[in-house]
């Protein structure tokens, strides 16, 4: 039922509804504040859509703080002003005649605070016509079972993609191997991976394979692809690592070239970049750390999963040991390439730092712990079948009396520009989280203006143009796709209030949680034990701060059956108190549990930020 460009809204949700008017208001709530943003949500948090529109490169901006146009500036004939930093703008000619009122006429910005509009010209000539691009990367250092799940995903992938999609076949132990299913038989060229630690291969994949052989048409080659998939098997026992520092190991432990096989996919990709494809998505099956050539783990010096070892002496958890994935998120980035990491083992594999290839190129990470009961090929179906943007720039402006304190989510920072995240793929359910604090000296005054906050999304998305000649029974037929890229901008205007009780009475304790879960997740890369002793404090001295403003305990009262633990004068409070504990007592804050496996630790910080 989204499929649909219509379907693409944004919603926003403050954890207060009424905004604080001071900073001693907020402390002595107890509560953070801040919001979450889904951006490419299915609808707005009310449920509305956008007010579309053909002419976002007419759209003015703030000369000062950059913000859009919208509903809520004061316009005038030749000029408007900004309502996030009051900056007087003049309008063009052309503008000024745009603006002339004239009834049912109006551009969509004078419509709606709330708009989604096409960026004409963006796109590019090369892009004008472009194609999904998907490529299987699959470790072949695995066993019979793990292979027989990553092709059954596979079908279920196939199945889920449009016809015209490009899909393309990688394997990798000590070799990568290229897969050409577009003639009578699927034809393999390999390029062995060097076991030294810088990465060069002897051969380019460009070379040992033209880019328009590795990539087949989906609709017409979807036999081929799945007959493809029927030949791989895993790698035979005389190929496994016997370098000089595995021997000891050779019968337990694969060749797993993983680093370097996926740095060479990027940079092949990259090399067609803007002229075959504007995202490609590579789906990566792992069933055990990356042993072999650049990038390579030692996951077995950092202790057992047996032996629950999640953290160190100091309560730290288990440090990424190499800077080469960060490295390669951000060639991924730069590709337009995005990384969904499928680790399918009970095997220790340092998934703390493989986790920033996932997260930063704007991927997910999933963990199985057997091919029994894994839902893979569920998983990977629903996944492609839901809408998605890539290329997305995601910035929040806010009133001058609000400071970002943070952000959060599966984005890459800009390098250059504070709270301008770069989002290399976004579905409808990614959310991103912004925590507020008042600038120095500032507040919410009845004189004031109202706090308002702006939120920018540029994205980019297929559009599938059908065709009367596209026939199913056609496996010849070829979707025909072509690239948009959008502007969707919301402007946001809040009440403040200076009172306790509005603050409590319209929380919204989702947001709370959220914020809390961030917080304490970053605060626990650093020291776990701090992280869960903050938790528990936060949660004790807000039920103090609940009690004070409803003056549940004096300073004579001794009896602690007086304070009010279930916040029962604050419906919407009730399930924090709740959410919290169980936070406190999940697997991410649990250290030195036998039972934890450090990399399901690892997971679920991905899944739950």
């Amino acid at each position: 039922p989204h499929s649909k460009l219509r379907g693409a809204a944004m919603a926003v949700r403050p954890s207060l509804a009424y905004f604080p008017s001071d900073n001693a208001l907020l402390d002595s709530s107890g509560l953070p504040w801040g919001v979450a943003v889904t951006p490419f949500s299915s609808t707005d948090e009310r449920g509305s859509f956008p007010v579309t529109g053909d002419e976002g490169d007419l759209i003015p901006r703030c000369t000062s703080c950059f913000a859009y146009f919208s509903t809520l500036c004061s316009l005038h004939r030749w000029s408007w002003t900004c309502p996030i930093c009051s900056e007087d703008n003049d309008l063009s000619a052309d503008a000024a005649a745009r603006y002339a009122r004239d009834g049912s006429h109006d551009p969509p910005e004078l419509r709606s605070a709330f708009v989604d509009l096409l960026l004409p010209g963006e796109e590019g000539e090369a892009a004008a016509a472009t194609t999904p691009v998907y490529v299987a990367a699959i470790d072949l250092s695995s066993s019979e079972e793990f292979l027989e799940l990553v092709k059954s995903a596979l079908l279920a992938a196939l199945e889920a993609l449009s016809p015209g999609s490009l899909f393309g076949i990688l394997t990798f132990s000590s070799k990568i191997g290229l897969y050409d299913v577009q003639g009578p038989i699927p034809i393999v060229k390999n390029v062995f991976i060097p076991p030294d630690s810088d990465g060069t291969l002897h051969v380019d994949l460009k070379d040992a394979m033209p880019f328009c052989s590795f990539l087949a048409p989906v609709g017409t080659f979807k036999d081929r692809i799945a007959e493809a998939l029927e030949t791989i098997k895993p790698i035979a026992s005389w190929e496994r690592a016997t370098t000089a520092s595995q021997v000891q190991d050779h019968a337990l432990h694969h060749t797993r070239g993983f680093g370097v096989a996926i740095d060479a996919l990027v940079n092949y990709l990259s090399v067609e970049n803007g002229t075959t494809f504007e995202l490609a998505r590579i789906f990566a099956f792992l069933s055990g750390p990356p042993n072999y050539g650049a990038g390579q783990l030692d996951a077995r010096s950092k202790g057992d999963h047996n032996t629950g070892k999640v953290v160190d002496s100091n309560n730290t958890l288990l440090p990424e040991e190499t800077s080469f994935y960060k490295n390669l998120a951000a060639s991924a980035v730069q590709a337009g390439a995005c990384v969904d990491l499928f680790a399918i083992t009970n095997e220790y594999t340092d998934l703390t730092s493989l986790k920033v290839l996932s997260v930063e190129s704007g991927g997910s990470l999933f963990l199985y712990s057997n091919t029994d009961e894994s839902t893979l090929p569920q998983d990977i179906y629903k996944m492609l079948k839901r809408p998605y943007a890539f290329g997305c720039v995601l910035r929040l402006r806010t009133s001058p009396e609000i400071k970002i304190a943070d952000s959060y989510g599966h984005f890459f920072p800009d390098p250059q520009y504070m709270h301008v995240q770069h989002i290399n793929c976004c579905d409808l359910f990614a959310s991103y989280t912004y925590d507020f604090e008042f600038e120095k000296d500032s507040q919410f005054s009845r004189k004031s203006r109202p706090p308002i906050l702006q939120i920018a999304f540029k994205y980019t998305m297929i559009v599938h143009h059908g065709d009367a000649s596209d026939d199913a029974s056609n496996s010849g037929s070829r979707s025909k796709f072509s690239v948009q890229r959008r502007l969707r901008v919301r402007t946001i205007q809040y009440n403040t209030t200076a009172n306790i009780w509005d603050l409590y009475d319209f929380v919204d304790p989702d947001v709370v949680l959220t914020i809390l879960v961030h917080q304490v997740i970053l605060a626990s890369l650093s020291d776990v034990v701090e992280a869960r002793l903050w938790l528990h404090d936060w949660l004790a001295i807000f039920i103090a701060q609940y009690n004070k403003a409803y003056k549940n305990v004096r300073p004579a009262d001794s009896v602690v059956s007086h304070i009010d633990v279930d916040f029962s004068n604050c419906s919407q409070l009730q399930p924090l108190a709740r959410l919290v504990f169980a936070f406190l007592v999940s697997p991410l804050l649990q250290v030195q549990d036998e039972h934890i496996h450090p990399d399901y630790q690892t997971y679920l910080q991905c899944l739950f930020r």
